[in-house]
């Protein structure tokens, strides 16, 4: 049976591939880099109930390894300029979380393992350079010459995809103002933070600038919003997180700093998520780019993982122009979703300013403030739904 070829290992390539297995289909996974390869910082860290749902359809017993090693957190906590407007406390779930928060180097460890035991075949150090579609297939060729032929492709190769590339697939979109500060800090020993995540508007400790902590497991990340004057030198290096960072979680931390890396919102969708001939498809990153808020990139990228593996399986053209069709209009719900938080974290107009310091002042007497300005950071609520394949 000729295989299908899945372009990248990170978790929407390993979900990919580990779906078609789950459908009874042979699979070989090219991926640029070696075998050995390290993979630096916690990037996407936060699960989704619905994508853990996902995973355990490709491979029972999977989600329940991701969450015993993640971090679920029951306590959600919004300040403002100090002060707290929302905390919540929830029960732990009777069933399985509804997510759970670790490494995406972690994530990839258990989709990795999972591949290998159902038979995923890699091929590491197999950069991909030019795709070639037929009616009946597609070949790839490598940087080095080498040739892999497939009944389909599942382009998840990321942001920069040469797969899109090649098939001159555009991407459309914005690229928002300013930049965030990412950095992961490992737990001290003993002296754990709470387990909670936290979202602090205008934080006096850091100049009126808005900062989020969620943890993971071994650790922590922090996220500092930055203005557009500022320089990422002065807040995005790790010698400056040292200067700020005891503001935010307290001392002892300096040494503890992981990882650090700078972001711009990008928001941006692929003009077609299939090849003319529904030969190649388009996962992940090389299909959509997301701002990290709302945690809509790696999770909304398994949801296509999963539907291109069923449209696949299905065999027909039908089924994938299905796939393109659902999965670009779930991409651009996605996209206008993460405008919205964007409007809220970066706002342009005073008006959203001063709304958001009027619920601050009424939250103490109409909890409903307080809980808009607790959900606001992340875009619509009912997000999650375009992830798992439903739009609205």
């Amino acid at each position: 049976m000729t295989p299908v070829l899945v372009v990248g290992a990170g978790p929407v390539g390993l979900s990919a591939a580990l779906a078609l297995r789950g459908r009874g289909l042979p699979v070989v996974l090219l991926e640029a880099d070696p075998r050995d390869r390290q993979r630096a910082g916690s990037r996407a860290l936060f699960v989704h109930g619905e994508t853990l749902a996902l995973l355990d359809a490709m491979l029972p017993g999977l989600a329940a390894e991701i969450t015993a090693y993640g971090r679920t957190w029951h306590t959600r906590r919004t300040l403002y300029r100090g002060r707290e407007v929302y905390a919540r406390t929830f029960p732990p779930p009777s069933g399985p979380p509804p997510f759970t928060s670790l490494r995406q180097t972690d994530t990839e460890r258990f989709l990795r393992a999972a591949c290998e035991r159902t038979g995923v075949e890699f091929v590491w150090g197999a950069r991909v350079a030019g795709v070639h579609t037929t009616s009946e297939g597609v070949r790839l060729t490598g940087a080095d010459g080498r040739e892999w032929s497939g009944s389909y492709a599942v382009a998840a190769d990321g942001a920069r995809s040469t797969v899109r590339r090649e098939l001159g697939i555009g991407l459309e979109g914005t690229r928002g103002e300013g930049f965030h500060v990412v950095v992961d800090v490992a737990d001290v020993p003993g002296a754990e933070l709470p387990l909670e995540r936290v979202f602090h508007y205008e934080h006096p400790g850091v100049g009126g600038r808005s900062v989020m902590r969620v943890p993971f497991t071994g650790g922590f990340q922090v996220d500092l919003q930055c203005r557009d004057e500022d320089r990422p030198e002065a807040y995005g290096t790790e010698e400056a997180v040292r200067r700020w960072l005891p503001a935010v979680v307290g001392d002892g931390y300096g040494d503890r700093i992981l990882w650090v890396s700078t972001y711009r919102f990008l928001r941006k969708v692929a003009a077609s998520f299939t090849d003319p001939r529904g030969r190649v498809l388009l996962a992940g990153e090389a299909a959509h780019l997301f701002p990290p808020f709302g945690a809509r990139g790696m999770n909304s990228g398994i949801a296509d993982a999963a539907a291109a593996a069923g449209a696949i399986a299905a065999g027909t053209g039908e089924a994938v122009a299905r796939f393109a069709e659902v999965r670009r209009a779930a991409a651009l719900f996605n996209s206008a979703a993460a405008g919205t938080a964007l409007d809220h974290l970066r706002p342009r107009r005073r008006s959203v300013r001063v709304r958001q310091r009027a619920a601050a002042a009424l939250a103490p007497v109409l909890p409903w403030c307080g809980s808009w300005l607790e959900h606001a950071p992340y875009g619509p609520r009912h997000g999650a739904a375009a992830l798992a394949g439903r739009t609205y």
